[in-house]
């Protein structure tokens, strides 16, 4: 029986994103589960003494990425648009981790996810926007009524502190990252090779 395979993924990450785009059609092949995990990147990046992304710290890395983000997403057939003003990104996802851990059990979790990341990555609407984040529920639920953004209190943040220390306790340093019992895949480019791992048990 196949393992499964734990998705560790921040909204605001580019590559997180396209592996978002593919991981269940890939998992599904191998007959592989999936557990997506939300968590932020900022305090693991803070620990390391960074103040912002590092595809901002490093502008020639950052001009690389976007370039490879496109040639990725045409390969993939991924929907895809580099924002005019990269200073816009990334995008604060607190709100959105938060949210999608307060909804992570309902059938439609993961669909939410699925349009936050388009609404961030297709559509460059700001992820920190109540009303954004709760237009993503309403396209994900197929209704208005249930759990909004207003309704974030301290059960949600008291998750998401959790899912970072966990992240911090399994030794993760990136997103996306892809964790089949003690082994970790690091990168969008490393989503084949986890998923075959956990395969193989």
């Amino acid at each position: 029986m196949a393992s499964p395979v734990d998705f560790w993924f921040d909204f605001a990450s580019t590559y997180s994103y396209l592996s978002a785009s593919r991981i269940d059609a890939e998992a599904a092949a191998r007959g592989v589960v999936v557990r997506w995990r939300p968590f932020l990147l900022g305090p693991i990046f803070a620990a390391q003494g960074w103040t912002d992304s590092p595809f901002n710290l490093q502008p020639v890395k950052g001009r690389y990425m976007w370039r490879d983000m496109t040639r990725r997403a045409e390969r993939f057939g991924v929907p895809f648009r580099a924002p005019e003003d990269a200073s816009a990104f990334p995008r604060r996802s607190l709100l959105a981790a938060r949210v999608a851990l307060a909804v992570r059990d309902e059938p439609w979790g993961v669909a939410f996810c699925r349009q936050v990341f388009a609404a961030e990555f297709v559509e460059w609407r700001d992820i920190a926007d109540p009303a954004v984040i709760d237009a993503c529920l309403e396209q994900a639920r197929g209704s208005a009524d249930g759990f909004s953004a207003a309704d974030i209190g301290d059960a949600q943040k008291t998750a998401l502190r959790a899912s970072g220390e966990e992240a911090v306790a399994r030794g993760l340093f990136g997103a996306p990252s892809f964790v089949v019992g003690d082994e970790i895949f690091w990168g969008d480019d490393r989503l084949e090779d986890a998923l075959d791992w956990a395969a193989k048990d």
